[in-house]
């Protein structure tokens, strides 16, 4: 279903944005550049086609970080196919802080994977 898709980026929650932000930037020297979204600030640092994506939120142990596959669009299709297999899912599409599209849903031990759809791709394939 997904062998189309590429793994686009990985999200950390992260307790302070700052800390998260200083430490890959300062301490592992990565290019992390801060924003602000629709949810409030975020940082992404761009690693060829792989986006680190840190957002300041409580997760608890297991809920972060979150592997995000990307899709040139038709994620309500993704939607509907993993529903009907029975997957869980635990965030419907909605809007992501840069204005895409998301979709959160669980494998069978509990670990969050996520569906990510630029901005103006078609929501159906």
């Amino acid at each position: 279903m997904l062998v189309q898709a590429k793994v686009g980026a990985i999200v950390f929650f992260v307790g302070v944005l700052a800390r998260a932000v200083a430490f890959y930037r300062d301490t592992l020297g990565l290019p992390v550049n801060e924003a602000e979204g629709h949810d409030g600030p975020f940082a992404i640092a761009e690693l060829g086609d792989l986006s680190l994506v840190f957002i300041q939120r409580p997760a608890k142990p297991g809920e972060s970080p979150v592997v995000v596959f990307a899709l040139d669009g038709g994620i309500d299709d993704y939607a509907e196919a993993l529903a009907a297999k029975g997957v869980e899912i635990v965030v419907p599409v909605s809007e992501a802080p840069d204005g895409g599209l998301t979709l959160d849903f669980l494998d069978p031990d509990g670990n969050v994977l996520s569906l990510y759809q630029p901005q103006g791709a078609a929501r159906r394939g």
